[in-house]
């Protein structure tokens, strides 16, 4: 389609704005009458609401500027660097984060948009297309908030500058999504566990129902058998003392 401004001239389409803007005409109209779409209606609309005695449609570049040699070396070292990132095994990243990637040359004096960072990534093989499925795996089976708090931790290297793996002990309402508990630990242990349970029911109470996985801490063994931990609590003797290797900061 050529340009707008190669077919109407600046005061046709205030007209047609006016006419949006007053009511008399609708925005279907106005998009069909110009042959553009919903997206540039908008934007236009902003323009003209601005300050409608000074409107006047800005010549559009049919190819984006060349980059200068300087500005793709940077992007390609960017680039690099998260992909490193990405396939490191022990790492839990398994996307590329173009925006982040975006704000970090934005700090060193390099402005480009995440669509250019994106197209030079795809040349470059530092791109993984999106899976298709849910948009998350945790399925939401309660009907009101505190029906159910799901309790987990992970273990992993969480920053590339970290010597060491540490765990990441973590609760989450099931039907709100709210993170209720957050926090690192050197080392995962029943008391470190105690202890989030302990900070998430004193800030927001009991919940009906608190699920754990099959870890052993969470296990009780009995002449050689073993009960899981899906469980509901009915009560909770508190410790006050004891290994405190995990200092709650949620």
């Amino acid at each position: 389609m050529d340009q707008l401004h190669k077919r109407f001239t600046v005061e046709q389409i205030k007209v047609l704005l006016h006419g949006y803007v007053q009511g008399t005409m609708s925005r279907t109209e106005v998009e069909e009458m110009l042959n553009i779409s919903k997206t540039r209606f908008f934007a236009l609309l902003k323009k003209y609401q601005q300050s409608p005695a000074t409107f006047s449609i800005t010549y559009e570049r049919d190819t984006p500027a060349r980059l200068s040699a300087r500005v793709e070396a940077a992007i390609e070292k960017e680039l690099r660097r998260e992909k490193e990132l990405v396939e490191d095994p022990r790492l839990p990243i398994s996307d590329y984060n173009y925006s982040a990637l975006r704000d970090r040359l934005k700090k060193t004096g390099v402005k480009v948009p995440a669509t250019t960072i994106t197209d030079r990534a795809k040349k470059l093989e530092c791109y993984k297309p999106h899976p298709k499925g849910k948009a998350h795996d945790r399925e939401v089976v309660t009907a009101a908030i505190g029906a159910l708090v799901q309790h987990d931790a992970s273990l992993h290297l969480w920053s590339p500058f970290a010597e060491e793996k540490w765990t990441l002990i973590t609760s989450i309402d099931d039907y709100s999504r709210k993170l209720l508990f957050a926090d690192f630990c050197l080392r995962e242990t029943a008391w470190a566990h105690i202890q989030a349970a302990q900070m998430l029911m004193q800030t927001y109470g009991l919940p009906l129902r608190y699920y754990v996985d099959n870890l052993r801490v969470f296990r009780f063994v009995q002449a050689g058998t073993a009960t899981g931990a899906s469980m509901s609590w009915k009560r909770m003797t508190w410790i006050h003392s004891g290994d405190r290797s995990c200092a709650s900061s949620a």
